[in-house]
């Protein structure tokens, strides 16, 4: 266990995106450790006052650095500048948090600690892990979470956590320069979209419980943009990583199971539709025979389907990527 002395010596940088937070950027700033070595506040073309109080707080704090966005281009856009300032900086561990004060800095360390143990190459809050906070959140709020974080999962092959778009997360630095940027989402798909991109380089993702605090301030994110923003995007990246999984870069038994299952569930799926419709059509029973035909490669198709699931989630990463690295920060 790291104490915070010995986090004095590691170069912790906090990055926080910010856009329309001048009523709770100033909160969330004091209340940042003195353990973190630098906070960067990347002002996102706000149209109020935020750019002004972080300059005013960086007067009296030489940690704070204010980046301003010629043009407002989302959560997203505006952590990859503030990744990329980190890396200027020589971080060691790059957090994100959010600029609305929903993000408790009590538990940055618990965030940071996986990754500087060697455990992780990248931490996430999860906000479902004790049932007594979960009464705080909205109950769209958590039925969206719920659905979203399980068709996340089958995307990214992280089974193994949940709340995924969760923004309270923290990354080893050494990954950010292997990241696809034209993968990662410029909006409110970012977290996700990182997940997916992280999924391809094999990290380890760990949950850490982290309770989140709703006050008086808005989400810029309705339930409706999240089911109609969401699902498609994730449908995309679900394909996108089996095939690069398990058939560009490998193809091994979890490989046979899903193409030879889809072949069986969708040629007996469309042979028999075809089938009913015509016997519906000529007012004739199907024989018994052609409803096997149809009924037993779905039946098949399913089960090595179910298979090939079973092996994907058995095929998360255990091992950290950045303790086998060298370090890969440009010059």
């Amino acid at each position: 266990m790291i104490d915070q002395k010995e986090l004095l010596s590691k170069k912790i940088v906090v990055v926080i995106p910010a856009y329309r937070a001048e009523n709770h950027i100033s909160t969330v700033i004091l209340n940042i450790p003195s353990y973190i070595y630098k906070l960067i506040v990347v002002e996102d073309a706000s149209p109020d006052n935020t750019a002004n109080i972080v300059a005013q707080l960086a007067l009296s704090d030489n940690r704070i650095l204010l980046v301003r966005q010629p043009q407002n281009g989302g959560v997203g856009s505006a952590m990859l500048t503030g990744y990329h300032a980190a890396l200027e900086m020589q971080a060691e561990v790059i957090v994100k948090m959010d600029s609305d004060d929903q993000m408790d800095p009590a538990f940055l360390m618990d965030l940071i600690q996986p990754i500087l143990g060697g455990k992780a190459d990248y931490t996430k809050g999860n906000r479902f892990l004790h049932a007594r906070q979960l009464v705080h959140m909205p109950l769209l709020r958590r039925i969206g979470n719920i659905g979203l974080s399980f068709l996340s999962k089958a995307a990214s092959g992280y089974w193994n956590i949940f709340d995924t778009n969760n923004g309270f997360t923290a990354i080893h630095a050494s990954l950010v320069p292997l990241l696809d940027k034209s993968a990662i989402n410029p909006r409110f798909f970012f977290e996700t979209s990182l997940l997916l991109e992280l999924s391809q380089l094999g990290a380890v993702v760990k949950d850490v419980y982290i309770p989140a605090r709703y006050q008086d301030e808005t989400s810029n994110l309705s339930e409706i943009d999240m089911l109609f923003y969401f699902p498609p995007r994730l449908l995309t990246g679900y394909l996108r990583r089996i095939w690069i999984q398990y058939f560009l870069r490998d193809f091994n038994i979890c490989s046979i199971l899903l193409s030879s299952g889809s072949v069986l569930f969708f040629f007996g799926l469309i042979f028999g539709i075809y089938h009913w419709i015509k016997s519906a059509t000529l007012n004739i029973l199907t024989p018994t025979g052609t409803i096997m035909v149809a009924v037993l490669p779905v039946i098949l198709g399913v089960q090595f389907l179910l298979q090939a699931l079973t092996l994907d989630i058995q095929n998360i990463p255990r091992e950290p990527l950045h303790k086998t690295m060298t370090d890969v920060r440009p010059a």
